[in-house]
């Protein structure tokens, strides 16, 4: 393993896996403004559906030693998820949202590794660090094309509890670079990582077919 800080050599060892989970024909429509906010309401289920389970993860994980530094209440998403699919859909939300394909594979695996606490670690590097670096410029746009104010549609991307989210990302890889664990667990949490991002591009991929319903329509 290098002597590089382990938050360094994950970043750089996930560069590749990062960039094509950007590259996707649904966020392009998105951000073009070319969806309606029911097009955009299915990405925030897909969502809840996946931060259910790591939320879930989370919380069992509370009093383990590695796992714990990264138990972080303030992040939970699940309630804000919430919010944001009654405010699109309406009060009957539950009734009109079911996890894709890609997303049941996401969760099994979320759940799969709920005991193993390196991977919890890395299926929430994978989204949490996303959601507070690029989820920001998204949120921004989000607001401008649907019009969402604080309180539902993109209270998702809002970390308020968090202060300052620079400051929270350098004490995130702080703690990733004080993980208690050897450099073969590394390995195993890299692995995982790569394995996370795939899943959430397969995920993203698969909203595509909301992109070509409305070109169809």
């Amino acid at each position: 393993m290098s002597e590089s800080p382990f938050s360094e050599v994950l970043r750089d060892a996930t560069r590749g896996d990062h960039g094509s989970a950007e590259d996707e024909s649904y966020l392009k429509a998105l951000m073009a403004g070319e969806l309606s906010r029911e097009a955009y309401g299915e990405m925030v289920a897909q969502h809840y559906f996946a931060y259910a389970a790591l939320d879930g993860a989370s919380r069992s994980l509370a009093g383990d030693p590695v796992a714990a530094p990264f138990v972080l209440p303030e992040l939970y998403r699940e309630e804000a998820l919430a919010r944001d699919l009654e405010t699109i859909y309406g009060a009957d939300w539950r009734s009109r949202i079911a996890p894709s394909k890609p997303t049941r594979t996401l969760v099994a695996r979320i759940n799969q590794v709920a005991t193993w606490p390196g991977g919890y670690v890395a299926h929430h590097y994978t989204r949490y660090m996303g959601d507070l670096s690029g989820g920001q410029f998204i949120r921004m746009e989000l607001q401008k094309i649907y019009g969402y104010q604080p309180g539902g549609g993109v209270d998702f991307y809002l970390f308020d509890e968090v202060g300052s989210l620079p400051r929270f990302k350098n004490e995130y890889r702080a703690r990733l670079d004080a993980l208690p664990v050897d450099d073969d667990e590394k390995r195993r949490i890299i692995r995982e990582t790569r394995l996370a991002y795939l899943l959430n591009t397969e995920v993203l991929g698969d909203l595509g077919r909301v992109v070509r319903a409305g070109l169809a329509a």
